[in-house]
């Protein structure tokens, strides 16, 4: 599960230190499940699973996909959830309430912006 561990931190960009702050563990932690030092236990797997939104079949197995696909309503509440435990005035927060402030037309101009940067790719 060490290697998966590992395979997991880097397919989502993080370090150990923040793969770990995630889980409830320290960086050394991380680093020691990485290389097979220590097991997960059963609340390390729970948690990796529960905060990256990883198949625990895949984790503990190796089968399967690496990732649980959300449909749109689940994606919305991991989206609220996370947004509860972050502090009121993260960037994530402030974005939703603002959005959340929009006119209509606000809401037409703002398509039209993104619009015009997906043309730019």
């Amino acid at each position: 599960m060490g290697e998966r561990v590992r395979e997991l931190r880097r397919a989502l960009g993080l370090s150990g230190e923040r793969f770990g702050e995630k889980i409830g563990v320290k960086k050394s932690a991380v680093s020691k499940i990485e290389k097979g030092l220590v097991g997960l236990s059963e609340q390390n797997i729970l948690a990796i699973c529960r905060e990256f939104n990883v198949s625990e079949e895949w984790l503990r197995s190796g089968e399967g996909e690496m990732f649980i696909k959300l449909d749109r309503e689940m994606e919305i509440a991991r989206l609220t959830r996370d947004l509860l435990l972050e502090e009121e005035d993260s960037f994530k927060n402030r974005v939703i309430t603002v959005l959340a402030k929009l006119t209509p037309e606000q809401w037409e101009v703002l398509r039209e912006i993104a619009e015009g940067l997906k043309k730019k790719d």
